[in-house]
């Protein structure tokens, strides 16, 4: 399996906080990754750091089998449209264009323009004058039109309303098709996750809790409802990830690759928001001073 997204023990830290902690990540080519995670969790300083606006206080990061924003040529390899999907106000959308042909060695004109014109943009309109949809179509538009390998999003769609989200990722999953390049999109809609990505990584209290392919992850947790029962006689193999429990009734998330054999369990199968919602949840029980065992799926 080729990588293109590789971390060891990173951490950045300011001053006695930590943004990120102990992120251990191998991300596959082809794949098109959700990360997700309650604000501050660490999604923008994981983004951050691979683009190379920071450096790692601890751990190592390498992108596409180098350092990040190491010489032109390994910054020609990544695009990135950060949160807000920053563009330039006084600029027109020709000169943003422009500007993205003069700053990029590989940039592909025609591709650009083409966008440009199938999604209804004046060329003469400055970006300070468009929506919040024209201006994220804009910014990812100067983002893919560069030819990288490796496109870096971060939150591109979590101000626009729900027409120009789905807009923008039928978008980009266009351009993933089209294109084959790795995306790594990070957002907290789980919901729009949940349509075009095959690959989740979960980070919560400055630390990754879970990370693999979604249909893995899918197929090895389940909902268990029953009689009331503690959970330290369930078999070993079952790890409790959340439970609840009634005077009568007990109701559980578990991981496990191996079926369940119990009768008295009715299994149930569980969604991305269920697992995205229990890892979360777990580790703000759990906090940050004592993580939780992660075993990442590779």
């Amino acid at each position: 399996m080729t990588t293109v997204l590789e971390t060891n023990s990173l951490g950045k830290r300011y001053r006695r906080r930590w943004a990120l902690r102990d992120c251990t990540l191998a991300i596959p080519e082809g794949t098109v990754v959700g990360l997700v995670g309650p604000n501050g969790a660490g999604k923008s300083t994981l983004l951050h750091l691979a683009v190379g606006l920071l450096q790692p206080t601890s751990g190592t990061i390498d992108v596409l089998g180098g350092h990040p924003a190491d010489g032109t040529a390994q910054l020609g390899r990544v695009g990135f449209v950060a949160q807000d999907t920053p563009t330039y106000a006084g600029l027109t959308v020709a000169k943003h264009l422009r500007m993205g042909a003069w700053l990029n060695p590989a940039w592909d004109e025609q591709l650009a323009e083409n966008r440009i014109q199938r999604l209804g943009l004046d060329p003469r309109q400055r970006a300070g004058s468009l929506s919040g949809g024209q201006r994220a179509q804009l910014a990812l538009t100067v983002a893919i039109a560069k030819r990288p390998e490796l496109l870096l999003l971060d939150e591109p769609v979590a101000s626009l309303d729900p027409l120009a989200r789905r807009e923008f990722l039928q978008d980009l999953m266009e351009i993933v098709a089209e294109h084959g390049v790795t995306v790594v999109l990070s957002s907290h809609l789980v919901a729009d996750l949940e349509r075009v990505c095959d690959y989740l990584v979960v980070l919560a209290a400055s630390r990754v809790q879970l990370a693999g392919e979604v249909t893995a992850l899918l197929a090895s947790h389940h909902r268990l409802s029953g009689p009331r029962r503690d959970t330290s006689t369930l078999p070993g193999n079952q790890e409790v990830i959340e439970e609840s429990h009634t005077d009568k009734q007990s109701t559980l998330l578990v991981r496990t690759d191996d079926p369940i054999l119990d009768p008295t369990w009715i299994v149930k199968p569980v969604t991305l928001d269920d697992l995205v919602i229990a890892y979360m949840s777990q580790a703000r029980d759990v906090g940050p001073s004592r993580p939780r065992a992660l075993e990442v799926l590779q």
